[in-house]
């Protein structure tokens, strides 16, 4: 009989620590994650402790020759730092441990080749990957002669790295042309939102603490969950009728993570800014994390590079049906917080309220009578207020009713 089984890769992750060993380690716990979302096997951890990388080689000499007895001894065939390496910094790597050299950046990239859906995100993912690879080609051409397959080898692929950095600008000039029709698409579709008055709120955290949980569990969005990092890259967006009768919709966005590279930032913009034209944040945070307060400090890092910080933000602990000891549930910068579980249907009302009296918060209750030759204004209160009661009178129409305060002044007193 053949073993059809794919052997998975066996990987050394390496770290340079700068003092805080906790947060290393802590960073390396999320690189085996992220290798084991990949699809490799983490065998072993290496750590050098010094106040920064060697510029030559990302460790120094001893480590190297440290790292290159575990490969033998561990039986691995590559290695995965812990921050974006330098092109030098890769192919001496290379040269030094005659193996297969990753980092952080083409790990998630890798990831992100394998998880989008959509033509928008798989535009966004390989403009990221060639630039990446655009920057690192000397050394990737080393990298992926040595890999039949495997972390870094999906999406564009090994033909794109063997082609000169000529053609490999023309691509990421088709790319850019490409996504800035799919931003126009995007744009066009947040005008009509914005005309149709319906305030909408994105759903922003940590890659992983259930944020498309929790939009399956409000709407029955049905996007896919998997307790894995990046389990869903392309944004959804769903409405939510509230019990008062407002509407609101609801997005979920790619999860943020520590040391997000910037290619992925910058291809990812039209995506993340979502956040940045929602007129609230909801903020998900995974309770049972060790790490919860540094995943928080990302996410409002990564807010505050898009510019998204500046809008009411609802702050919910979710997994809280997870044993949790000695956590302190509190967020400063939230106007709202909560604690939840997405996944139990725990506390989702309380969520719901909060979305109303938001919304409610920037609405002006109104008694008017409007003259029947103004009665289109009601049609303009249907779609963007909140229409109580309408009265049809021999004076004209009787109505009460919440608007928001871009209309309140175009309604006759």
């Amino acid at each position: 009989m053949t073993d059809n089984t794919e052997k998975k890769q066996r990987v050394l992750l390496v770290a340079v620590c700068d003092g805080d060993m906790q947060q290393t380690s802590a960073s390396l716990d999320e690189l085996a994650s992220l290798a084991d979302t990949a699809g490799a096997e983490c065998v072993g951890r290496v750590v050098q402790n010094r106040d920064n990388p060697d510029p030559g080689t990302y460790v120094g000499s001893g480590k190297i020759l440290e790292i290159r007895e575990m490969l033998d001894a561990l039986d691995a065939d590559s290695v995965i730092c812990d921050d974006e390496l330098t092109p030098a910094q890769m192919n001496n790597l290379e040269e030094e441990l005659d193996c297969a050299v990753a980092d952080r950046t083409l790990l998630i990239l890798d990831i992100f080749a394998a998880r989008a859906q959509t033509s928008e995100g798989k535009i966004q993912v390989e403009l990221a990957q060639l630039k990446y690879r655009q920057a690192h080609l000397t050394g990737m051409r080393r990298y992926l002669s040595r890999l039949g397959g495997g972390i870094g080898t999906r999406g564009p692929g090994e033909k794109k790295l063997e082609i000169d950095r000529r053609l490999i600008e023309e691509r990421i000039g088709v790319l850019n042309r490409e996504r800035r029709e799919v931003v126009k698409h995007r744009d066009l579709i947040r005008e009509g939102r914005k005309k149709g008055g319906v305030k909408e709120a994105a759903i922003v955290g940590y890659t992983n603490a259930g944020k498309s949980t929790l939009l399956n569990a409000m709407t029955n969005a049905d996007v896919l969950e998997e307790d894995k990092l990046f389990a869903t890259l392309d944004p959804t967006t769903r409405q939510l009728e509230l019990p008062g009768g407002n509407k609101i919709l609801l997005t979920d966005t790619v999860g943020f993570i520590r040391k997000l590279p910037h290619t992925l930032i910058d291809a990812f913009r039209s995506t993340l800014e979502e956040a940045t034209f929602a007129d609230y944040i909801i903020h998900v945070v995974d309770a049972s994390s060790p790490e919860m307060d540094t995943q928080m400090q990302v996410v409002y890092d990564t807010l505050h590079e898009l510019k998204a910080d500046d809008k009411p933000i609802v702050t919910v602990f979710n997994k809280t049906d997870r044993n949790i000891t000695g956590a302190h549930l509190h967020d400063h910068r939230a106007d709202y917080v909560l604690q939840i579980s997405a996944l139990k249907g725990r506390g989702l009302d309380d969520l719901v309220t909060v979305l109303d009296r938001l919304i409610m918060e920037g609405q002006t209750y109104i008694e008017r009578v409007i003259p029947y030759k103004d009665a289109g204004v009601l049609a303009m209160i249907r779609t963007k207020g909140r229409l109580i009661s309408e009265e049809y009178r021999e004076d004209g129409i009787a109505v009460t009713a919440y608007v928001p305060q871009e209309i309140y002044g175009r309604i006759s007193s």
